[in-house]
């Protein structure tokens, strides 16, 4: 700093300024001042189409979105279900229809209070008669802690709400303590409590809005009336027409045919996680076994769907339909005449001498081009205490009742000697009593000397087979020697026979199926038991599979009830629009040239022309078919273990034989016992059915 002229001197700063980053400085500014106008207007805008939006929805259409809004908070609801399919034969005839019956119904209102529904089943009990019979002490409970809640409440002492206040008891518990004290109260209930119980029972099961079946089974003229008379005064109350299901065909393929849940019952434990996961309703009816059940998804009908509006009236926004109509494979005039005949026969079998054991038999009439089941059956002999007998349906049992075969699966086994060529055709063997060391001897029922592979089937050779079964097994036969098989001989037996259906799931369309037993022994003397059906046990549909492929020339068919579906007509016509038609399904063909299945067929015919068959096809000898008589052991002391040896009579078929139209697998278990006569039970039902179905036919 200088002093000049008496006046302080700065100096000033020399440093120039920076224009550039002043210009910035402004530009920045003005792109700001620009965004927030273009934010300022878009704002505006959409308040102002908001506020429009607002004035149209408020004010202007208030009243239609006031009511859509109402809509979603209303509840949907759905009627009791609705009419099943119907279920025909193979010709058009009707066997399952639905019924219309007088019903009481309730629908709960929103509005309706537990003092109102309680109210409500007293009067219904004054006025309707209502089985109670299913009423328990659980559900009586209810009914009291319901219709006495402050009472109940005293039935917790201080210490207990104490313990609930400090969160140590919960809601449940609480109840449960209270339930676990009223044993006293729910003792002093007369008939008309426990009938009101029942009824508040019925009211308040399932879903809340739902319809409520409170009787559909007896409802008198007067019954109906009170209700339909006093709808206004009966909260929720009404009535309907229901249905349930009518069996035209009285108990003919009643088993088979299935059967649906009742009102009460619902959908029963076994089967809820089932039903659950397809959208039903815990209270909803379904079918619970066999057909029913099997094709459930046809034939359930469409229930009606309403909305409870604001006012605890209802809106109808669907209509029910029936469900979809089904058509079987089934001939029921075939089939009512096989039952019948079963009866009678069964009966008249055991009043035989030698049928101690017996009790049953079964039948399947099929056609072996298609795998369609015609007819099938089974029935069973019981006795009353004072011994009076009496026949019920066994039908299942054609599908869940292994058997032991016998000879009847000799053509199989005859088809593993040409496959392996332990045989070829026409090959002689030597039939004589075979002797293994340290086992009794094996022969057949006669001693036939040298034979072919046709007569070794037309009479029954065991010893045809067994002599087959060594050179599969690689083995060589001395009389009286030990014998060592290839235990690989085994498997053999089993692949071929699958390629006949025996020992594997036919894949029926029905809910259950037996596999049937098979054998876990590799001794050389089981291989040859195995190789004359004496061995795995097979179930009376795996017959008839077996029998349909020799018949139709090498190919395994899955065998099907179900034939046809249509859709519900509008007009109630016969039918609606077809839906799904059934096509054979092919499952396999034998692993053998053609020869070979023609000499088996061939054999099969000389069963029934000139063999032990002859008859068993009735008056048809243009036919084929093989006997079987097997050996079969029971338990008669009910100990869970075999003790009693006896003889299973079963029979294999098909007619005409050079291009059949039908099968026939008759099996009648325990026909009888060693060295006994023997029952020709089997043989007069075949003969019996073979000929009705060609007067039908």
């Amino acid at each position: 700093m200088k002093i000049k002229n008496n006046k302080l001197s700065v100096k000033k700063n020399t440093k120039p300024i920076n224009r550039k980053k002043k210009a910035s400085s402004k530009y920045l500014k003005e792109i700001i001042e620009k965004r927030f106008t273009i934010i300022t207007i878009v704002l505006v805008t959409l308040f102002v189409i908001i506020g429009g939006r607002l004035f149209y929805l408020q004010i202007l259409n208030s009243n239609y979105y006031t009511e859509k809004l109402s809509y979603v908070s209303e509840k949907t609801i759905e009627s009791t279900s609705a009419p099943r399919g119907r279920i025909y034969d193979r010709n058009n005839n009707l066997l399952v229809d639905n019924e219309a019956v007088k019903t009481i119904y309730y629908k709960k209102e929103k509005d309706i209070t537990t003092k109102e529904e309680i109210a409500l089943s007293y009067l219904i009990a004054q006025n309707l008669e209502i089985d109670y019979a299913n009423i328990n002490d659980e559900r009586l409970k209810d009914f009291y802690y319901n219709s006495n809640y402050e009472e109940c409440r005293k039935k917790i002492t201080d210490e207990e709400w104490d313990q609930y206040n400090k969160r140590k008891l919960d809601d449940k518990a609480i109840k449960d303590l209270i339930y676990e004290r009223l044993d006293e109260e729910i003792s002093k209930y007369n008939e008309l409590d426990k009938e009101a119980a029942y009824i508040y029972y019925l009211m308040n099961k399932g879903y809340s809005y739902a319809e409520k079946i409170i009787k559909n089974k007896n409802v008198t003229e007067q019954e109906y009336a009170y209700i339909s008379e006093n709808i206004d005064n009966l909260k929720g109350f009404n009535t309907k027409l229901d249905w349930e299901r009518v069996y035209l065909y009285g108990d003919t393929f009643k088993t088979i045919l299935g059967s649906v849940s009742s009102n009460s019952q619902g959908i029963p434990s076994e089967l809820a996680d089932d039903y659950l996961k397809k959208g039903y309703s815990l209270d909803d009816r379904v079918g619970i076994s066999y057909l029913e059940y099997q094709y459930e998804d046809y034939l359930k009908g469409t229930k009606a769907v309403y909305r409870l509006l604001s006012d605890n009236s209802y809106e109808l926004l669907s209509e029910g339909k029936r469900g979809n109509d089904i058509v079987l494979t089934i001939d029921i005039n075939l089939q009512k005449y096989l039952e019948e005949v079963l009866t009678e026969e069964v009966l008249k079998a055991k009043g035989e001498a030698g049928t101690k054991y017996y009790n049953r038999s079964f039948v399947v009439i099929s056609d072996p081009n298609t795998g369609e089941i015609l007819a099938m059956s089974g029935k069973q002999v019981l006795e009353k205490e004072n011994g009076e007998r009496y026949v019920v349906d066994y039908t299942p049992g054609v599908v869940t009742l292994p058997v032991t075969p016998g000879s009847v699966v000799k053509g199989a086994s005859m088809m593993v000697g040409y496959k392996y060529g332990a045989i070829d055709i026409g090959t002689i063997i030597n039939d004589e009593c075979i002797k293994i060391k340290d086992t009794p001897e094996k022969c057949s029922w006669q001693t036939m000397g040298n034979i072919d592979d046709i007569y070794a089937l037309q009479n029954s050779s065991n010893v045809y087979q067994y002599k087959i079964a060594i050179k599969v097994g690689g083995g060589t036969y001395e009389y009286n020697k030990a014998l060592s098989l290839d235990e690989s001989a085994f498997q053999k037996y089993r692949d071929m026979y699958a390629e006949f259906g025996l020992g594997k799931k036919t894949g029926i369309d029905l809910p259950v199926e037996s596999l049937g037993y098979m054998g876990t022994s590799k001794l050389p003397g089981h291989l040859l038991d195995f190789s004359i059906g004496q061995y795995d046990t097979y179930t009376p549909i795996q017959l008839a599979q077996y029998i349909n492929t020799i018949a139709n020339g090498g190919e395994k068919l899955k065998p099907y009830l179900l034939k046809e579906v249509y859709k519900a007509s509008d007009n109630d016509e016969q039918f609606g629009s077809l839906i799904y038609k059934a096509n054979t399904t092919v499952l396999g063909h034998l692993s053998v040239e053609d020869k070979y299945i023609d000499r088996v067929r061939e054999g099969f015919s000389a069963v029934i022309t000139r063999g032990l068959g002859y008859g068993y096809m009735g008056n048809y000898t243009n036919s084929a078919g093989k006997t079987g008589t097997s050996q079969s052991f029971i338990d008669t002391d009910g100990d869970n273990k075999v003790d009693t040896e006896t003889i299973t009579s079963s029979f294999v078929g098909y007619s005409p034989s050079d291009n059949p139209k039908m099968s026939i697998v008759v099996v009648s278990p325990d026909i009888s016992i060693p060295n006994s006569s023997q029952s020709m039970v089997t043989k007069r039902i075949s003969a019996k059915i073979v000929n009705k179905f060609f007067e039908l036919y």
